[in-house]
């Protein structure tokens, strides 16, 4: 029940109740039962809810709530007039930020300590247990986060690129940094700085025009700059109509530099190759 109400807090507002670098201050603060309902996050969660929470994190196992009382509170079972329903995004983002490393460990030892009542032996031999495994662990979680960020990388791509086949700046706009900076074709080899410049395309180009336009992204690569950063190159293939109605193709080397600036991706650089003047850029 502890645990699920560890699980429970966390689902609610993106991060856990007990939590801190020092794992001897981590213990000390579920040993207390040392957490709070902090503002923002939890203004708009029920009294309910908070409450299922206290009931659920009693340190006390023979004052704590049981699973079948649980299942009779309130926020459980009369769901549709006490439970909020209103969409939690920020919880989303919160998610999204959750580091799932360090938030596992901690999540694992203190569920587990708490499962055994504290014990010093057995703590000791977990810590011990833990330490060995860890190493396989880590990189299996780390793994699965790595690739979660490399595809939301191609995904915020595949968007920017869909709004330029779309001739819509003001979407394109919302993707790229204000200060966007990029080495491409039309711009004959200099450093072009700030939007205007893709401006004037989208206005007496991209969005004047009607025909059918297909773009597909070959060969991604992403590199993670840290937690903020990434770069992605591809290969950019676009199929087209022609002014004569025919089906053409071409096709651009591609690079892009993305940063993150309140839970979104912008696009602060890229460099394309290819000739200029082509159909779409």
């Amino acid at each position: 029940i502890w645990a699920c109400g560890v699980i429970l807090y966390i689902l609610l507002v993106g991060y856990p109740p007990f939590w801190d670098e020092d794992q001897h201050k981590l213990y000390q603060q579920i040993k207390a039962g040392a957490y709070d309902f902090p503002s923002p996050e939890w203004d708009t969660v029920t009294p309910d809810a908070k409450n299922l929470i206290n009931q659920m994190l009693t340190i006390n196992p023979a004052k704590r709530i049981t699973a079948q009382e649980a299942l009779k509170h309130p926020w459980v079972c009369q769901r549709s007039t006490v439970a909020s329903m209103m969409h939690r995004q920020e919880t989303v983002e919160c998610l999204k930020k959750f580091n799932a490393r360090r938030k596992l460990k901690g999540a694992i030892l203190t569920t587990m300590l708490v499962s055994r009542n504290f014990s010093g032996k057995f703590t000791s031999s977990l810590m011990q247990r833990y330490c060995e495994s860890s190493d396989s662990s880590n990189t299996t979680i780390e793994d699965e986060d790595v690739k979660a960020r490399k595809q939301e990388i191609i995904k915020i791509t595949e968007q920017l690129i869909e709004a330029i086949n779309n001739g819509d700046f003001d979407a394109y706009a919302k993707i790229c940094d204000p200060g966007l900076t990029s080495f491409e074709p039309e711009a004959l080899g200099n450093l072009v700085e700030g939007m205007d410049f893709h401006r004037f395309y989208f206005e007496n180009l991209l969005s004047k025009n009607s025909k059918p336009i297909h773009t597909t992204i070959l060969n991604p690569h992403v590199h993670l700059i840290g937690e903020e950063a990434a770069c992605i190159a591809y290969i950019r293939l676009t199929q087209f109509v022609d002014g004569q109605g025919r089906p053409r193709s071409s096709q651009s080397e591609e690079t892009r530099v993305w940063h993150r600036r309140d839970s979104k991706w912008q696009n602060v650089h890229f460099h394309c190759s290819g000739a200029p003047a082509a159909p779409l850029q």
